[in-house]
């Protein structure tokens, strides 16, 4: 089960994340985690990047963490890249 401050990053338009990451962070949390595999990727850098520099004060980048999933296909299994970005409140 994920927790409320995590924001999984599908293939939906990038502000769409980006209001998600701003709606966590205007109702209270501390630190919002941005999650994403594959193709995805780009776009949770994207959604990172928007929503500090237009969006966001004080909220900073705490870890950038890049891994491997592997997942099982029809053909088998393969590897998958992912990568967890996760935002601070700065105090």
């Amino acid at each position: 089960m994920l927790k409320d401050n995590v924001v999984l990053i599908g293939n939906k338009p990038v502000m769409n994340y980006v209001l998600a990451v701003v709606t966590q962070f205007s109702n209270g949390s501390e630190e919002v985690i941005v999650k994403a595999r594959g193709k995805a990727i780009s776009r949770a850098v994207d959604t990172t990047e928007i929503a500090l520099s237009r969006f966001l004060q004080n909220i900073s980048k705490k870890s950038i963490v890049t891994g491997t999933d592997k997942i099982e296909t029809e053909d088998g299994f393969t590897n998958v890249s992912s990568i967890e970005i996760t935002l601070k409140r700065d105090t």
